[in-house]
């Protein structure tokens, strides 16, 4: 999208508006039918207020920015978005929606047991019936909402994702200096961060670089580096199920191999030892000045390449597959990043429940999902024929991956007609996550049923990750960590187990 084209849709926008406002207000017009179509014609017009809330992803964009602009345009709305840092984003959403001051639209995120709940009190409209009714959303893989569904019931858009996203990204002008293999083995993986931390990969005769770097999510959600790499090792994703009876991830062997290998880096000061309580943000801007070598992330290797080159021109960043012994094996994650919902305190009637389902249906056309995912063309991006090219990747990762990150788009596989011309690295970091579909390994309880999940799931994620922590830290031994495997039965873990059992049970009586 050009600028100049935002700016005629802004102008064709504000003069229709003004043209049917002046028909509205016409005294000469009658008061009966007449003037109150033209009435309604005139309201039906005014820009819909939509006020959404949203994950921070890097800074915060300008307000009234040419995007947002252009999509207040498109969709005829008066857009305000509420941006919440990455860190307090779950626990802020809890307050807005114990306190029932929620937008008209919010992103949720299926992990977390208290929004599930919610959806479950019937806080937010179901959208599953309406699916078919707008073009985009029900153009789309059905799976996509099935792995958001609750109960069976559809309460959201995705924000569509890969659904095994794990990538290795490693420094490898570091790794070829040092004579280094990705790492396949824990053997492996002790070796290189071993080599990359002490044998001074960087050259400047200082001991002043890590081979990985944790940060204190390191062991949540489906971007956890302890459960990728323990799936790897053919462990399971999250959890376990043989013959019907579930186990969760930590009690397999695959897994304590694998918090074994932590614990041993921590020991010997291979890995950064702040990793409790340091920030993603602040991990990531290790990685990206040169201090780090190896992670498994979500497919941003030319990211990491367009930051770290500002700081080290000669650095080369590179991908591979999550492989372990027997190949490749990834946790397969949901296909989504959140997903949006539609809080029925805030949208009252079905009529206005449908606005702002259109405005996200909306976001798919053509001309949004180019804008979304490429940005404004003579700026981000410019037309060269067969392809798009960027112009700018500063502008982009600043001005547009922010919304690409927070809003629905299935990147160039859905509705954006030409293809960006990308740098090799960005096309095999991109092909390695869209393959791994062939090697996911599924989570058995993504969509299943538990109370005690629902109630009290984060509290006994907590529980497990802090004896994890506490584990590798040396703070308890291998007879500590089992009793706090005990603690966390007790305490709701069992009752958990046997939910998951029946209602897979129940789900294959169907």
């Amino acid at each position: 999208m050009k600028r100049n084209q935002v700016a005629l849709m802004l102008g064709t926008v504000f003069m229709l508006s003004t043209v049917l406002t002046a028909c509205g207000a016409d005294p000469s017009s009658d008061a009966g039918t007449n003037g109150a179509q033209s009435t309604a014609a005139a309201e039906d017009k005014t820009p819909f207020p939509l006020t959404l809330v949203v994950n921070q992803v890097g800074e915060v964009p300008a307000k009234d920015n040419e995007i947002e602009k252009a999509i207040k345009a498109y969709t005829n709305t008066n857009l305000q978005i509420q941006w919440i840092p990455a860190s307090a984003y779950d626990e802020k959403v809890n307050v807005m929606i114990a306190s029932g001051e929620l937008p008209k639209l919010i992103k949720l995120n299926y992990s977390n047991p208290s929004m599930i709940s919610s959806l479950k009190s019937d806080l937010f409209w179901e959208i599953g019936p309406y699916l078919k009714d707008y073009k985009n959303l029900q153009a789309q893989n059905k799976l996509f909402y099935d792995n958001i569904a609750v109960d069976g019931k559809i309460y959201g858009v995705p924000l569509y994702r890969d659904l095994g996203r794990a990538v290795i990204h490693y420094r490898k002008d570091w790794m070829d200096a040092l004579n280094l293999q990705s790492p396949k083995t824990l053997d492996d993986w002790y070796n290189v961060i071993k080599a990359l931390t002490l044998n001074d990969p960087d050259k400047n005769g200082k001991n002043d670089t890590y081979g990985l770097m944790l940060e204190k999510k390191y062991n949540q959600d489906v971007s956890s580096t302890l459960t990728r790499i323990s799936v790897s090792q053919g462990g399971p994703s999250k959890w376990k199920v043989e013959n019907g009876v579930f186990a969760p991830e930590f009690v397999t062997q695959p897994f304590f191999d694998t918090m074994k290998l932590f614990k041993r880096l921590y020991d010997e000061k291979l890995i950064n030892q702040d990793f409790p309580v340091v920030d993603t943000t602040e991990v990531d801007k290790a990685y990206e000045s040169g201090r780090a070598g190896i992670r498994i992330s979500g497919g941003n290797a030319q990211s990491w390449q367009d930051k770290i080159v500002k700081v080290v021109p000669s650095a080369v960043i590179e991908a591979a597959a999550v492989e372990g012994p027997s190949g490749r094996r990834v946790p397969g994650e949901s296909g989504n990043a959140g997903f949006l919902a539609i809080p029925k305190s805030s949208v009252k009637t079905e009529a206005e429940f449908k606005k702002v389902l259109a405005f996200v249906d909306k976001l798919l056309d053509p001309q949004m999902a180019n804008l979304i995912v490429k940005g404004i063309e003579g700026k981000h991006y410019a037309d060269k024929g067969e392809f798009t090219e960027p112009l700018d990747r500063d502008a982009d990762l600043k001005e547009v991956k922010p919304y690409r990150d927070t809003l629905p788009q299935r990147g160039e596989s859905y509705n954006v007609a030409k293809v960006m011309k990308q740098p090799d690295l960005f096309r095999r970091s991109q092909k390695i996550g869209q393959t791994n579909e062939q090697y996911i390994v599924p989570n058995p309880a993504l969509t299943l049923n538990s109370a005690t999940f629902s109630e009290r799931g984060k509290e006994l994620e907590q529980m497990i990750t802090d004896a994890e922590t506490k584990f590798i830290m040396g703070k308890i031994d291998e007879a500590g960590w089992k009793a706090e495997i005990e603690k966390w039965k007790t305490a709701g873990g069992n009752k958990m187990i046997q939910e998951y059992q029946e209602s897979l049970a129940q789900s294959q009586k169907k």
